[in-house]
């Protein structure tokens, strides 16, 4: 299974906006264990609305995030992608204890001081649906 995590590129931690990622972290994971890893940018991307998809066609099937708004969240549920959201700290430490069934997260995590500026995840397209993969 291959895991992703949003990634603060100079200090190795878990990136705190999702919409804002512009690399990723990519794991391979393999009999409780990262076996690989890899640096993925997403800067050209878009951002919010093509992150899903972006992940997806990666081979992403769950996301070790830090801040999430509602519509990401319903973007990466469309594309099969579970979301471990509200870590912070080493993303490669999540990723391994995330690989041993042992990464704590907050599902309740949210990201909302970028909605406070008039962005309204839940009415615009996020969806893997219309993105042919």
């Amino acid at each position: 299974m291959i895991a992703a995590s949003t990634f603060e590129k100079e200090t190795g931690n878990v990136f705190q906006h999702f919409g804002r990622t512009e690399t990723f972290r990519l794991y391979t994971i393999e009999g409780g264990k990262v076996t690989k890893k890899e640096d993925v940018s997403a800067a050209e991307t878009g951002g919010h609305s093509a992150l899903a998809p972006f992940l997806k066609e990666h081979g992403v099937t769950a996301l070790i995030a830090g801040g999430i708004g509602g519509g990401a969240r319903e973007a990466l549920a469309s594309c099969g992608i579970e979301v471990y959201p509200g870590v912070s700290g080493s993303a490669d430490e999540a990723a391994e204890a995330f690989a041993a069934g042992k990464l704590a997260f907050n599902a309740n995590a949210t990201c909302s001081h970028h909605h406070e500026e008039g962005h309204r995840c839940g009415h615009h397209d996020h969806g893997c649906s219309h993105h042919s993969i």
